[in-house]
């Protein structure tokens, strides 16, 4: 196992978040797992506590460590990969999923445009006010949440699509003689946010945590907006992975 090279011009604490990230890499430190204390890591590579110090801090701040009180720092979870080459638009949807019956809601309630002026533009509303199913559902892996996303749904088209999903009904019935509203198209929009006491709470983290959100809209063959969702995903947990080719 590599050590410390104390004439090299790579500050110490770098040289040793690499070693710890390498040793993570190769499965020497495995998720969940307790990485040696400070002073073991200053008595094994003969180097200062606020060093060592450093490089833990960095590393915990980048969310590839995580700290428990009174017990010491472990190795994060992998992050869920985000793979844009495969993301289509598609993947958080309630209208093109394969099974809403199986997403875990958080809440389905009716909202106005007049709550919600981004509702106007996304939808083109005429009216003085359109009503829309806003269904707010997790998603998991491993156990963990790692994105919260919120569905918005005009009511003008899909009346009863808020009951449906309580009786957990499977996308064939709630799409059944809506051929015309069937997804076919989407346009997305990507960018940071931050926490604020609502996503919060329903992500498990710190208000302000940054997150990457995805807005999302979900558009029939004849163009008509049929599903605006946005996500938003831990970025301490997911990463986006970009392919291309020329």
């Amino acid at each position: 196992m590599a050590g410390l090279n104390k004439y090299s011009t790579i500050p110490l604490y770098c040289q040793l978040k690499n070693i710890i990230l390498e040793q993570i890499e190769n499965g020497y430190f495995e998720e969940d797992s307790k990485i040696p204390s400070e002073q073991e890591f200053c008595e094994k590579y003969n180097i200062s506590r606020p060093t060592v110090r450093q490089a833990i801090n960095e590393l915990t701040n980048n969310g590839q460590l995580y700290k428990l009180r009174g017990k010491g720092t472990f190795v994060s979870k992998r992050k869920s990969i985000i793979n844009i080459k495969d993301y289509t638009g598609f993947t958080d949807s309630i209208l093109d999923s394969l099974d809403p019956e199986n997403k875990e809601i958080v809440s389905i309630e009716n909202v106005s445009s007049d709550d919600f002026a981004k509702l106007k533009e996304v939808f083109n509303v005429k009216a003085e006010r359109a009503d829309f199913t806003c269904i707010t559902y997790i998603n998991k892996r491993n156990d963990e949440i790692f994105s919260v996303n919120v569905s918005y749904i005009p009511l003008s088209l899909f009346p009863d699509i808020g009951e449906d999903i309580k009786n957990k009904k499977p996308s064939f019935e709630i799409l059944r003689g809506k051929y015309p509203l069937v997804p076919y198209s989407s346009k997305s929009t990507l960018e940071v946010v931050y926490t604020d006491q609502v996503d919060a709470g329903l992500l498990q983290v710190q208000p302000g945590q940054a997150l990457i959100q995805i807005n999302n809209v979900l558009y029939s063959k004849s163009g008509q907006p049929v599903e605006y969702i946005i996500s938003k995903y831990r970025a301490d947990k997911c990463k986006l992975m970009f392919e291309n080719h020329k």
